[in-house]
Formats: C-alpha cells, sequence, structure tokens
C-alpha cells in the first residue's frame, strides 16, 4: 500500500484552489480549465471547505440560482474529510467509498499539501496491478 505523498509527486493540485468569496460562475470556468471536478477552497493559507461539480449541481442549479450572484461560500462543503500525506491509497479508496465521494485534500497537520481524486487512486491501483502482473508473468516464464 503506498502512501498518498507519492500521488501529489508531479502532481500540482496546489492549483486546483479558490477563495470563498469568488463567484461560482469563475470557479466552474477554473474546473473547466483545469479539467478537474472539485477546488480547495481557501483563505490565506487555510482550508475552509470544497467545492465541486455536485455542489453545483445540486446547490445552484437545481435550486434555479444564479452561479454568477451565488459565491462559493454559499454552496460548498464546509466539513471536509482529509488525510495524512501516509495515508495509504487503499485506505483513501475505501474512505471516498464509503463516504461517497471523489475528491480528498491532503493535509500534513495544517498545511494543505494538495488533493486527490477518485481517478488518481484508481490510475495508481492499475497502474500497481500492471506492474504486478507483468512481474509474475516475467517469473513463470523464467
Amino acid at each position: 500500500m503506498k502512501p498518498i505523498a507519492e500521488l501529489l509527486t508531479g502532481h500540482d493540485s496546489m492549483s486546483y484552489q479558490i477563495a470563498p468569496s469568488v463567484s461560482v460562475f469563475d470557479a466552474l470556468k477554473l474546473l473547466s480549465e483545469l479539467s478537474v471536478g472539485a477546488l480547495l477552497v481557501m483563505e490565506a493559507d487555510k482550508l475552509v471547505g470544497l467545492v465541486s461539480e455536485r455542489d453545483y449541481t445540486r446547490k445552484v442549479a437545481l435550486q434555479g440560482r444564479n452561479s454568477k450572484e451565488t459565491t462559493v461560500a454559499d454552496i460548498m462543503t464546509r466539513e471536509v474529510l482529509t488525510v495524512s500525506p501516509q495515508t495509504g491509497t487503499r485506505a483513501c479508496m475505501a474512505l471516498m467509498s464509503r463516504k461517497k465521494f471523489r475528491h480528498l485534500p491532503v493535509l500534513d497537520g495544517t498545511k494543505v499539501m494538495g488533493i486527490i481524486s477518485i481517478r488518481d487512486i484508481m490510475d495508481d491501483i492499475i497502474a500497481d496491478s500492471d506492474l504486478t502482473i507483468s512481474q509474475l508473468t516475467s517469473y513463470i516464464n523464467s
């Protein structure tokens, strides 16, 4: 089981952040530009929430609100579950599956290290499985 910190290496997920005062419309533009599904909501260096496409769908679009007049603070998830950089990838996947969410901020104490998605974890597990299969095939053929 690989620590989640290894998934953050070479992964600039700290650029996936926004201030709570920004409009939901601007948050949607940033989500689109970055091709991601969620953003860390930060005030200075402090994580104050998470905003996702799902938040927009449920709290703006389906309620008939205006995304240019609604702020990220109005719709963000405030009670965010986090993991430490030492948390294993499988433990993260189990947590995400059990709680039914797809994005997980990584904190080292109070310092935000980044955010991982279920896709990051699945890609890592697939790569690990491919490596194991390759090694076993090589062992069997030698």
